[in-house]
């Protein structure tokens, strides 16, 4: 079982970038329901050896919440092949999470990728 990531400036590039799966939880450790959701999120990572979960503290690395537009947490990014395909505001049970990631599984990206494939090849 992998580890959830602590995530900040330099490694979230290099994460997202060699990982065809990750997903980012944005929190704070001053708030209540993303203190309640880590430990969800934590159980949950344990499920997915082939997802990759990371942290981000938006007290330490608000760069990146600024980047991605956070404005409420926890924040949920799933990002696949380096594309942002969902994000979820909110805590969430293990089978709300779940459910989620089924989802965003199961979202293809193929048309994305051929489409910015077909960009580089110009």
């Amino acid at each position: 079982m992998m580890a959830v990531l602590q995530l900040d400036k330099n490694n979230f590039k290099q994460t997202i970038e060699d990982n065809p799966f990750v997903i980012v939880d944005f929190w704070a450790p001053w708030c209540e329901p993303c203190v309640s959701f880590s430990d969800t999120f934590e159980a949950v990572s344990g499920n997915h050896a082939d997802i990759v979960f990371g942290l981000v503290n938006i007290d330490d690395h608000p760069e990146i919440s600024n980047y991605f537009n956070v404005k409420q947490i926890p924040a949920v990014l799933a990002i696949r092949d380096q594309i942002v395909v969902d994000a979820q505001v909110g805590e969430m049970s293990v089978s709300e999470l779940e459910r989620a990631i089924q989802s965003w599984s199961a979202f293809d990206v193929s048309e994305i990728n051929r489409h910015f494939d077909e960009k580089a090849a110009v």
